[in-house]
């Protein structure tokens, strides 16, 4: 099974999502966090089965929180009560809900970038003010930059709270329990709230680390899905786990926001974390081919380019700032090679670096590098 080389381009150009619509014919996009595979056989059955029952209304029980917890035990030795987990539409929606939960308009909210970009707009949508703690050099957590922040964010004397990423998008660093304990550690200190976006958590390839399974996150939220690991951004549907002193807060979550999800969402949601195991390691070994692949084909084409490998996530973040392009070199990539990758910019100290998705073929891969290898 390799779920990476199972389509053409031919096939691929069929689709009708953003990844492959939004630029021309002769763009091969690596943009968007979308996979090219095909779903894996226990959800498309799932859902085809569903389809044809006319079984499309509304969702009900509790079969995604109880697939999710076993694969959490199974996977990453954590154990989580299902009771503690409540529907929402997608992640960012409930992180949202869960910063309403602990935080007022006007309130500060930490992050830090480079990170995801609706990290920015939904923040500041739902009224609270971002104060930055940026990762250090390398693309982790640098534990001074994110006491100053919180310190700065307190001196306001509102509540804070921490929007944090795992594994980070775009660096795809999986973030490890020591760093983690000590996130912890500071947010007790300094009486943060923390909110964390683990959307990726399936995809990490070297080991995860759920934040809610260290000491002191009893009262922090995280937001689950299936969403990038088994490319289902089209089926909406996540969930958003309390820790146990957390559980409190999410009682008071408003009973509509569980009308977010779709039913055909939650079928295929949880079909993915209780019988998608086995098509998700074919899809870790092919994705590790395809590390490799990349980082030969920077070598080649871009030598002047620097990445740091990270293997959270099937996303590179690529330092491209050696290459002569300026402080966004996905504008020429797209317009003088024709391939799309994500601008750096809206990630937060990202001047000069690209965001590239490499979830695609060996084929697609290899004729992108050598696009963006003509432009310099």
């Amino acid at each position: 099974m390799h779920p990476l080389r199972e389509l053409t381009l031919d096939d691929l150009r069929r689709r009708t999502s953003v990844k492959w619509r939004e630029h021309g014919p002769d763009v091969l996009p690596l943009w968007v966090a979308e996979m090219d595979v095909l779903l894996a056989e226990p959800i498309t059955r799932a859902v085809t089965r569903a389809v044809a029952d006319g079984d499309t209304g509304y969702p009900h029980g509790t079969a995604y929180a109880e697939a999710v917890s076993a694969f959490a035990l199974e996977r990453w030795s954590w154990t989580v009560d299902p009771g503690r987990m409540a529907w929402v539409a997608d992640v960012m929606t409930g992180i949202v809900e869960a910063i309403g939960l602990v935080s007022s308009p006007g309130d500060p909210v930490v992050v830090s970038p480079p990170v995801y970009p609706p990290f920015y707009g939904y923040v500041e949508h739902a009224g609270r003010a971002i104060v930055e703690a940026p990762l250090n050099e390398v693309g982790r957590l640098d534990l001074d930059s994110l006491e100053a922040a919180f310190i700065r964010a307190g001196s306001t004397g509102r509540p804070v709270t921490y929007l944090l990423c795992n594994p980070q998008n775009p660096t795809a660093v999986a973030h490890t329990a020591e760093e983690l304990t000590a996130v912890a550690g500071l947010a007790q200190t300094y009486g943060v709230r923390v909110v964390v976006d683990e959307i990726h958590a399936p995809l990490a390839a070297d080991g995860f680390v759920p934040y809610l399974s260290l000491p002191g996150t009893a009262n922090a939220f995280s937001l689950v899905s299936a969403t990038k690991a088994w490319n289902l951004a089209g089926m909406k549907a996540a969930l958003l786990v309390a820790g146990e002193e957390g559980a409190a807060d999410l009682a008071r979550l408003p009973e509509v926001v569980s009308h977010g999800p779709s039913h055909l969402g939650d079928i295929a949601h949880a079909t993915a974390f209780r019988e998608g195991g086995a098509w998700l390691d074919a899809l870790h070994a092919d994705l590790a081919a395809n590390r490799v692949l990349l980082a030969e084909l920077l070598d080649r084409h871009l030598p002047g380019a620097r990445w740091g490998q990270g293997a959270g996530t099937y996303l590179a973040w690529i330092d491209c700032r050696g290459l002569g392009l300026g402080d966004d070199p996905a504008e020429a990539f797209l317009d003088r090679g024709r391939v799309a990758v994500s601008s750096g910019l809206p990630f937060g100290n990202g001047d000069g670096y690209v965001r590239l998705n490499f979830a695609t073929t060996p084929e697609i891969l290899t004729e992108a590098l050598e696009r963006m290898g003509s432009v310099v």
